[in-house]
């Protein structure tokens, strides 16, 4: 018996990989609460998406890529990984003169990269960001990049919410 993936061409299987390891890795980080066997599938996940762009992506999808390694070691609270990953999808969306998406995006990364140990590089590229949206012209990729942008958290924030916790 032949398997659908017997038929499937290396890119065909390579893309397949991805959409898979992809979806999953955003069905992960949209879970409340995730057990840690759970977190290390996710990043598990994230790195093999970004992976298997390399073998038949484009710029735009390694930055992608990158973009959401870094979002799932932000949300893990490993920032030099986070900041690393971060980096390297702003480096790959300016070197190939991306969409300002991407390179907005790209900027979105690095500022939840640093937002808990350099607040102000993180508003810096916050700031980057939100002047780059004004060029974006697609509604929905606009809406992404705010509502990302938005729910970056600050230190104070994030102390207030844990005070707020032990409070009540």
């Amino acid at each position: 018996m032949i398997t659908e993936e017997a038929t499937l061409t290396q890119p065909q299987l390579h893309k397949k990989r991805v959409i898979e390891f992809l979806n999953e890795t955003w069905r992960l980080l949209d879970k409340r609460e995730r057990t840690p066997k759970e977190d290390a599938r996710m990043l598990n996940l994230a790195h093999a998406s970004r992976l298997h762009w390399e073998f038949m992506g484009s710029a735009e999808n390694l930055a992608v890529g990158e973009w959401q390694v870094s979002r799932v070691h932000a949300v893990l609270l490993q920032s030099d990984a986070a900041l690393f990953h971060a980096q390297r999808s702003l480096d790959i969306s300016k070197r190939n003169h991306l969409t300002p998406f991407h390179v907005a995006c790209a900027h979105e990364a690095m500022a939840r990269a640093v937002a808990f140990t350099h607040p102000q590089a993180a508003s810096e590229h916050i700031a980057t960001a939100r002047r780059l949206a004004a060029e974006i012209t697609d509604p929905g990729e606009k809406k992404i990049l705010d509502d990302d942008l938005s729910s970056i958290l600050s230190p104070r924030l994030l102390i207030g919410q844990a005070a707020n916790r032990w409070i009540r």
